[in-house]
């Protein structure tokens, strides 16, 4: 009987085990809450979303829309409970995170051929076929051991930042309208204007507040996809305003005319009771989180019901160490997957999960490895975290610069896109006969 190990359930872990034990395979999965927490988590669930319950773009015309239709053709666990437990933000794919994480945790503790090992793993196992999923927050203990292993190759460090919460009763509407950008999709995001002299105070009091201590941060070293805001700010008064602040398409109903600057709200659960501040990503300390966040007048009465956090992430330097199959170069037989190989993004590390999964179960079948080349998204990812020649290694989001282009002309960004989106799903689907297969 093949039997595999996995360690860490977060959305790369479980999406792993799923792939391996819906082939046959017997998976140990490791998994150190709720024994031992992370900073970050706050629940004993599975594939726990910590930053946002947003997904990003569902439309294939954007590079993480096509990720998770890719995935959703392919069979991935993710993807499934995410549709089922989807709630409304305009263009994105925004899950209820409680609802999805119980359903994942429900789904990969009642698979037969699962079975899970509560509390950490400090070191990776001598014998056997791992695929190691423990995220940017990987314990100490099995950091060093991982590390160990690495020898002489170490880890890169970046720092990571939440969002603060606030309660949907507690939002000013008189000083707020419903809308998405453009009136594209449905009026899903709460938008909260401000006028010039509203901004300027806001800005000045955002770049002056003081920062919770954190051992070793520094500006340059902040990854700059999930940037404070803080930071951003200090950048220079309009970067906010080209950022999470940009009012373009955001036209408010009251004034018939786009604001100076607007701060938008997504929904944060099913219910619409809970609402994150999109692109606030903070490390200020608590107090100052509500002085200057109240300073919005939309949320001058917020009630923050739970505040940002700052925490280190940890990823590997992977084109040295990994192939596109996520294997270790040096032993094989251990796969990484997830944010500590360098994808960044819920979606790309389900979507490292999968891969690994997928041919880590076939491979332990005797079958020939699936090739996801640079024409999908799954394929680009494998060979992007891979590619020796990126001697500057920093986390990437999937985005079309990293997939085969057209090689020719194609008139609009969107329309180009759409046809690369086209071309990926229709080359996945020749694949799928192989994945498929591979099930039985």
């Amino acid at each position: 009987m093949h039997k595999a190990i996995v360690i860490g359930a977060g959305l790369a872990g479980s999406e792993a085990a799923w792939q391996l034990a819906q082939r046959g395979i017997q998976v140990d999965l490791h998994e150190m809450k709720p024994v031992k927490l992370t900073p970050a988590h706050h629940t004993h669930d599975f594939a726990e979303l910590c930053c946002s319950n947003s997904l990003r773009g569902a439309e294939i015309c954007t590079a993480p829309g096509l990720l998770k239709e890719e995935l959703r053709r392919s069979g991935s666990l993710i993807l499934a409970c995410a549709d089922a437990t989807r709630v409304e933000a305009g263009g994105a794919l925004a899950v209820d995170r409680h609802a999805f994480a119980a359903m994942v945790t429900e789904k990969v503790k009642g698979h037969a051929n699962i079975t899970v090992h509560e509390g950490e793993v400090t070191s990776i196992p001598e014998e056997g076929h791992v695929i190691v999923a423990t995220g940017p927050l990987t314990s100490d203990a099995l950091f060093d051991s991982i590390r160990e292993k690495l020898g002489a190759h170490e880890y890169l460090h970046f720092y990571d930042a939440a969002a603060p919460i606030v309660s949907f009763e507690s939002v000013d509407m008189d000083n707020a309208y419903f809308a998405s950008r453009y009136d594209k999709g449905t009026a899903d995001y709460i938008n909260c204007p401000m006028d010039r002299e509203q901004y300027d105070a806001f800005w000045e009091a955002l770049c002056e507040a003081e920062q919770a201590p954190v051992h070793g941060f520094e500006d340059k070293k902040v990854f700059e996809g999930c940037m404070p805001v803080e930071v951003m700010g200090r950048r220079g008064h309009d970067t906010l305003l080209y950022g999470p602040l940009k009012p373009v398409g955001l036209r408010d109903p009251r004034t018939g005319k786009d604001p100076y600057a607007v701060v938008q709200l997504r929904r944060d659960n099913a219910a619409g009771s809970l609402y994150n501040l999109v692109g606030f990503q903070t490390h200020l300390r608590f107090p100052e989180q509500k002085r200057v966040f109240s300073m919005i007048p939309a949320l001058k009465n917020a009630e923050f019901v739970r505040y940002g956090v700052m925490h280190r992430n940890t990823f590997m330097d992977s084109p040295r160490l990994l192939d596109h199959h996520f294997r270790l170069k040096a032993e094989p037989r251990i796969r990484f997957a997830g944010q500590m190989t360098g994808v960044e993004g819920y979606i790309e590390s389900a979507a490292s999960g999968f891969e690994a999964g997928v041919n880590l179960a076939r491979e332990l079948k005797g079958q020939e490895l699936i090739e996801f080349s640079d024409l999908t998204a799954i394929g680009a990812l494998g060979l992007y975290v891979s590619n020796e020649a990126n001697t500057k290694f920093q986390p990437m989001n999937i985005n079309f610069g990293i997939i085969q282009p057209l090689g020719y002309r194609v008139k609009g960004k969107r329309e180009k896109n759409t046809q690369i989106a086209l071309r990926a799903l229709e080359h996945l689907d020749g694949l799928m006969a192989a994945v498929q297969e591979g099930k039985e």
